[in-house]
């Protein structure tokens, strides 16, 4: 499949997550509400407001989309925002944001990326927009960010985690173009 068409795959799978935004309601702008899990759909959990969110079990099992999003956020993130999140010399930690930020505040700035200039520095975040390695996985990464901001995972590799959903089988084959 070639590049553009990843591409538009990548981004319809983005406004598909935020579609269930638009079902229950506008995104809290006043951070990102309370992470707990009060629904499911194929392995995907979310909060009362349709946000996704993560699901720890009492032994430490870590749904699917939470380890995921540990390993494409080390893929893609961690170079410049810290091993854990929680920032470095030259990106803020994203562990404090998302206890500030929406979810569609969130996915607005990686897709499209962000400029902050202060009178000691300017920070850049580029747009991954185009980046399927990114956004094929934005929930994901979303999630676990959610998880490391609540203080549910802790900075290393999940011991333990769910199966691997048929539906993020799918979706991930679809995204990237299998």
């Amino acid at each position: 499949m070639a590049h553009g068409v990843r591409v538009l795959c990548a981004l319809a799978l983005a406004l598909v997550s935020g579609l269930a935004l638009a079902q229950d309601g506008p995104a809290k702008k006043d951070g990102a509400g309370d992470p707990t899990a009060v629904s499911e759909d194929s392995g995907k959990w979310f909060d009362a407001d349709g946000n996704p969110t993560f699901k720890v079990e009492e032994d430490g099992t870590v749904d699917w989309y939470t380890y995921s999003g540990f390993r494409r956020y080390h893929a893609e993130c961690h170079v410049c925002h810290g091993p854990a999140g929680d920032g470095s010399t030259y990106a803020p930690a994203l562990t404090k944001s998302l206890r500030a930020i929406s979810y569609t505040d969130f996915m607005d700035v990686v897709v499209n990326g962000r400029t902050n200039v202060s009178s000691a520095q300017e920070n850049v975040m580029p747009a991954f927009g185009t980046n399927p390695n990114v956004m094929c996985y934005l929930d994901d990464i979303y999630i676990y960010l959610r998880a490391r901001a609540n203080g549910a995972v802790d900075r290393v590799r999940p011991p333990k985690r769910a199966d691997k959903p048929d539906a993020f089988t799918e979706a991930e084959a679809a995204c990237m173009g299998h």
